[in-house]
């Protein structure tokens, strides 16, 4: 059901903008965000502050920095990313994409972006990590648990993944406990941070016989003093950017305040109603373009692009 007549602007600006944006389908607001989620970057703090640097803000430094300790500190790796044909691999291709300041689908004019110069420079990019050695050969088979485990155990410099990773690398056992920190993902000249946004909301269903009730339970689940319970207990990221300097919730978790600022980058998924079907085609392609060096970036891309406009119907 459209939730728009139940909740004012006011209320929605207690919010993360993006989070909100997320429940929206053609002007209408379907879900009130009760989890927030988003992509960011892991890096080695203890190796960086070692070797002088700050952390990146640019893809050229992260690949500067990356080459740098792999010789002075032998770290293996550089730079962990999700690479295997999967929905991760659209999620992480988002925010590359951004920071190159490219688009692949516009939801308002439905045109397909992912043959344009930006989105050739960020596949350029990942394949280039592959080769230089930045990232290993078998990136582009990897989910997040693998390139977690490997940054967890000390084999990398920098990691792109989601906000579970910090407690299980900050827990006992962990060879990286207490040396690592967080900030929003690298970006090009004319990209910006990008963070793709994931995360959970509710909302009622059309069939429902009790609408009412159902939007009293999502009033509640949503309130700041549930969700404030709830990141207490979990350690998941709310939705509301006033528990974000919460005192309660930063001396539990201190790095919130910089996941905000994460979050504050986000960026999303196409909302169109065949997102599935359009995400299937960019995983089809772009692994196998990462995969195979062979391949040629843009005749791969245009292909990605050609087969996407045909399912929107926009050539």
């Amino acid at each position: 059901l459209d939730l728009s007549d139940r909740v004012s602007q006011e209320y929605l600006k207690e919010f993360l903008d993006k989070a909100v944006d997320s429940g929206r389908y053609q002007g209408k607001l379907y879900r009130i965000p009760f989890r927030s989620d988003g992509g960011m970057l892991y890096y080695r703090q203890d190796l960086l502050e070692q070797a002088g640097f700050q952390a990146p803000k640019t893809f050229e430094q992260l690949v500067t920095i990356s080459q740098k300790l792999q010789e002075n500190h032998n770290p293996k790796w550089g730079y962990l990313w999700q690479g295997r044909q999967y929905e991760g691999l659209s999620a992480m291709f988002v925010e590359i994409l951004a920071g190159f300041g490219g688009f692949w689908v516009d939801p308002e004019t439905l045109e397909v972006g992912l043959d344009q110069p930006e989105a050739i420079k960020a596949v350029e990019f990942l394949r280039s990590t592959i080769k230089q050695g930045i990232s290993p050969p078998g990136v582009t088979t990897y989910q997040e648990e693998e390139t977690r485990l490997l940054f967890q155990n000390g084999d990398a410099v920098f990691l792109r993944n989601w906000p579970y990773v910090w407690s299980l690398a900050n827990q006992e056992g962990s060879k990286v406990k207490g040396k690592i920190g967080i900030s929003p993902m690298v970006h090009g000249p004319s990209g910006k941070a990008g963070a793709c946004l994931g995360g959970w909301g509710l909302g009622i269903a059309k069939s429902s016989k009790h609408p009412e009730e159902a939007w009293r339970a999502i009033e509640y689940f949503t309130s700041e003093k549930a969700q404030r319970r709830y990141t207490l207990e979990t350690g998941y990221l709310p939705t509301r950017r006033k528990l974000f300097a919460d005192p309660e919730i930063v001396a539990k978790y201190p790095h919130y305040p910089k996941m905000l600022e994460v979050l504050e980058g986000a960026v999303l998924r196409p909302p169109v109603a065949q997102y599935s079907q359009v995400s299937d085609i960019l995983q089809r392609y772009l692994n196998a373009v990462l995969t195979n060096p062979k391949l040629s970036a843009e005749k791969m891309m245009k292909a990605a692009a050609d087969e996407t406009r045909r399912l929107l119907s926009v050539e």
